[in-house]
């Protein structure tokens, strides 16, 4: 493994490096990240906060989720440098965010190109999510 995952604080993340990450790994086609201020916000308010470095520390992957600990945590986020994309980084953010809740439910909303990732990493499509946008 050529890479370390660590729990932080969002709003500790150098914030152009993690717009970085979202517009290399695709996830800012999806993100408000030509909105500064919201998008820091959206890093800082998140609760669950995990971060892949590879080994000269460069950020190469981020899950930003909301928890309670106990009965699910909602992962907002999951974003990995599409030059590390398909090398196991995505499932290891993912089983850390389970580690750190470990009796809560994952459950989060798929980005078109990854629908059929999840269930490959025995995630379970839900047919009852609904999305109310602002």
């Amino acid at each position: 493994m050529s890479w370390k995952i660590d729990r932080v604080e969002g709003a500790e993340l150098d914030l152009d490096e993690v717009l970085g990450v979202y517009h290399a790994s695709g996830l800012g086609e999806r993100r408000p990240v030509e909105d500064r201020d919201r998008f820091a916000a959206m890093v800082k308010h998140a609760n669950l906060v995990l971060v892949a470095r590879d080994e000269q520390g460069v950020l190469i992957g981020i899950v930003r989720a909301v928890s309670d600990f106990s009965y699910v945590s909602y992962v907002s986020d999951i974003a990995v440098v599409r030059d590390h994309q398909r090398s196991g980084i995505g499932r290891a953010l993912l089983d850390a965010t389970r580690d750190e809740a470990p009796a809560a439910k994952l459950v989060l909303l798929s980005a078109p190109a990854a629908v059929d990732y999840y269930p490959h990493i025995g995630f379970t499509r839900h047919e009852s999510a609904w999305v109310l946008n602002p």
